[in-house]
């Protein structure tokens, strides 16, 4: 399940003719979770929650403003209740949003000042603030705008005493195509009779996107045409993984996607049953393959599988569903039930945001170029304090469990020496205190700049371990936007250039006895994995409904084939050439 660029296909009936013959291609942003299916197609549209048209007099107001709270307060019961009893970080994070008080001045203002009812001040005090999340440049922070809609919309639904659910009348297995889903949306879902998602909103970070690749249902959102396009009880035909849609298909279309889709299943049952089975070669290379993750709901579904660690905890999260800098005892709480969740090896990597991941509660000065601006490390090293918390947290939770330190976007050894000066600071801080920690906790970077490539080797005489960051690695070395669509075919992970840079920060890791993994894209694909395995990669790791397929491959490659493959793909001067040797 991997995130891609490209078209989707929608074929479908048209102006009663008896088959398909029209077909539209729409560039579009599509979050898959792969799989092939067949069924009807139930459609929601948005729910109209256009608030009441009244203004109310002076008198009103002081009960308007409490016919607002008293709805306040019921939302936020529900979300409590859904919190507790659902242990999502979603609705932790709606719990945060319904306490800020921001929300509820601007609110009460419109009542008070605009003589506005309290469902048109909500609503009006939604949309100013959509329009702030509107204007932000990162796509993670674009699509929290969701979540501020769905806090709303509950303390709407409040106000108006609407209790619908709008999949009551789903009793058969159905493709659901709808606007958009929200969180709260996804608690009513029947999941056990949705057998594919298709949406009109959402990107990569959406939780729909989300719950479909856990549940592996497959899914297409950002389909911009798909309302139009069809009708409850439209049959439809879904290539998740080729962003394929076939509305009302004929006859053999229909059997050929049935059968394809029986197949895709056979596969995926025979990577699953790999699960428990070790990532060696076929001449006895052991490989470790481990999970990249997010927040501890992730580590938590990471460990029931049979991984050989987490290869990348991603703590920017904490920050960024957050509506403050976290505490080091928040901190600290979560990793150490990661920590103890995983009950193997886990890497931390400490706060990486700027360029495309920004903070909502923390103002960012523009930058022309915010992808080579103020970020990750930058950050960390300037706000000291914050970086302190951060590394005291991960420290008190290392004596919990296995935990790595890794930095992200280091550039130089000063860099990566001063991170470690800080960590020894952290360390002194909390002997004085009496906190236990693992006194020999390994710290080592990303590698993701060319600079890092090329100062390899003395890196490794400081870093304790590498992990190569292909996405960021690629851009940089190719000079390639990978978000700019009319660039992004020459955004390609098989360049010769990142393939040698790759195997220079491989040998030079090795030269000073550390490992090398990998946890970019590239790590998970296929075509990738021989290729990766000859040029000496130690771990890679990848989202967790990545590794069985990647298990697969590690246990059907020769180490020794690997390793000549490898040389030879070395030595291709053009794209072409690499190809062809894949």
């Amino acid at each position: 399940m991997v995130y891609r660029y490209h078209s989707v296909v929608i074929k479908y009936r048209f102006m009663g003719e008896r088959y398909g013959v029209v077909m539209r291609e729409l560039m579009v942003q599509n979050t898959m979770s792969d799989g092939i299916t067949v069924g009807k197609a139930y459609v929601i549209s948005k729910q109209d929650m256009k608030a009441d048209n009244y203004q109310i007099n002076e008198q009103e107001i002081e009960s308007e403003i409490m016919r607002y709270y008293d709805a306040v307060k019921e939302a936020r019961q529900q979300l409590e209740e859904i919190a507790r009893t659902n242990e999502s970080k979603v609705f932790f994070g709606h719990l945060a949003i319904i306490k800020d008080q921001s929300l509820h001045d601007i609110t009460i203002n419109r009542i008070q000042n605009g003589r506005r009812n309290a469902q048109q001040a909500i609503e009006e005090a939604a949309y100013e603030l959509y329009a702030q999340f509107d204007a932000m440049k990162d796509d993670y922070i674009r699509e929290r705008k969701a979540d501020i809609s769905d806090v709303c919309t509950r303390i709407m639904k409040c106000l108006k005493k609407d209790k619908r659910n709008p999949f009551l009348n789903i009793v058969e297995p159905v493709i659901l195509v709808a606007d958009e889903l929200t969180p709260s949306d996804t608690l009513m879902l029947p999941l056990e009779r949705i057998i594919g998602i298709i949406t009109k909103q959402g990107g990569v970070t959406s939780h729909v996107s989300i719950l479909a690749r856990e549940m592996e249902i497959p899914a297409l959102v950002g389909v911009s045409d798909i309302m139009e396009a069809v009708s409850t009880g439209d049959m439809i035909a879904m290539d998740a993984e080729h962003g394929i849609i076939i509305i009302d298909p004929d006859d053999s279309t229909l059997q050929e996607y049935e059968k394809q889709a029986i197949h895709y299943q056979k596969i995926r049952n025979a990577e699953k049953e790999l699960d428990a089975l070790p990532s060696i070669t076929l001449d006895g290379k052991s490989i470790r393959v481990c999970a990249n993750v997010g927040n501890v709901e992730a580590v938590k579904k990471a460990a029931s599988y049979h991984i050989d660690g987490i290869g990348l905890f991603r703590s920017e999260f904490l920050y960024m569903e957050n509506d403050h800098f976290p505490t080091e005892e928040e901190q600290f709480l979560a990793y150490k039930e990661a920590a103890m969740l995983c009950e193997k090896e886990i890497v931390i990597r400490t706060l990486d945001i700027g360029g495309d991941k920004a903070l909502h509660y923390y103002e960012f000065e523009k930058e022309e170029n915010p992808f080579l601006g103020w970020r990750a490390i930058r950050i960390s090293l300037e706000l000291e304090e914050v970086f302190k918390t951060q590394l005291r947290a991960i420290l008190r939770a290392s004596a919990y469990g296995t935990i790595k330190i890794m930095l992200p976007m280091i550039i130089s050894v000063e860099e990566l020496n001063r991170a470690k000066e800080i960590l020894n600071d952290c360390k002194k801080e909390l002997k004085e205190k009496g906190h236990p920690f693992d006194e020999k906790i390994k710290i080592g970077i990303m590698i993701e700049t060319p600079a890092a490539v090329l100062c390899a080797e003395d890196l490794a005489r400081e870093a304790d371990f590498f992990s190569i960051g292909t996405n960021d690695l690629t851009q940089y070395l190719l000079a390639v936007d990978r978000g700019n669509p009319k660039i992004k075919q020459l955004f390609n992970e098989f360049h010769p250039a990142v393939l040698r840079s790759i195997q220079k920060v491989i040998n030079a890791g090795h030269a000073m006895g550390i490992e090398v993994g990998m946890c970019g894209e590239m790590a998970a694909d296929e075509r990738a994995t021989k290729l990766l395995l000859g040029l000496g990669l130690d771990e890679f790791s990848m989202s967790i409904c990545e590794m069985a397929k990647i298990k697969k491959q590690i246990r059907s490659i020769n180490y020794k084939d690997a390793v000549e493959m490898a040389k030879k793909m070395l030595s291709a001067a053009t794209m072409e050439e690499v190809m062809r040797h894949l």
